[in-house]
C-alpha cells in the first residue's frame, strides 16, 4: 500500500494560491457605504438649497438692489419696509406678523435678529417709508435690514 501511495502523491497537481479577489462586484459592506455616500450628497444638496435659504438670498440680492438704486430717503425706507414686510410674512407665517404695525413691527425686527433698528433707527425709517420727513439714518436701516434676513431664528 505504500508503494500506491506514494505514486497517487506525484499524480497530484501542484500547490497554488487561489486567484486574487476582484473588485468587482463590491461586496455588501461597500454597497452600504455607497449608498450612504449618496444619502450624504442628496441631502447637503437639499439643504444648500431648502426653501429657507433661498427667500433668504432672493432678500438679500433684493436688498443690495434697493441700495443701489434708491436715491432719495423715502424710496429707501419704503422699500427696505416693504421688502422685510414680504420676508417676515414667508418666512414667519401670516399670523405672526400681519397683525405688527408701527412699534410693535419694529420691536418684532429687533428681537428677531435687527438690533440696528432699536431706538430711533426704525421708528425712523417706519416715518420715512410712509411720507414724513425725518433725518435718515441709512448705514442703520440697511444694517438692520440685512441682519434681521441673515439671522436664523
Amino acid at each position: 500500500m505504500s508503494g500506491a501511495g506514494a505514486e497517487w502523491l506525484t499524480q497530484l497537481a501542484p500547490a497554488h494560491a487561489p486567484p486574487a479577489a476582484g473588485w468587482w462586484p463590491l461586496a455588501p459592506g461597500w454597497w452600504g457605504v455607497v449608498a450612504l455616500l449618496l444619502i450624504g450628497v442628496a441631502g447637503m444638496a437639499y439643504w444648500r438649497t431648502r426653501p429657507a435659504v433661498r427667500l433668504r438670498r432672493v432678500a438679500l440680492r433684493e436688498l443690495e438692489r434697493l441700495e443701489a438704486l434708491a436715491c432719495d430717503d423715502r424710496a429707501l425706507a419704503s422699500g427696505i419696509e416693504d421688502l422685510l414686510r414680504r420676508y417676515a410674512l414667508a418666512r414667519f407665517g401670516r399670523a405672526a406678523v400681519a397683525g405688527l404695525s408701527g412699534e410693535r413691527w419694529i420691536s418684532f425686527v429687533v428681537a428677531h435678529g435687527g438690533r440696528a433698528w432699536a431706538g430711533t433707527a426704525g421708528s425712523g425709517l417706519l416715518r420715512a417709508a410712509y411720507g414724513s420727513t425725518v433725518e435718515a439714518d441709512r448705514g442703520a436701516w440697511l444694517s438692520g435690514a440685512r441682519a434681521f434676513l441673515k439671522a436664523r431664528r
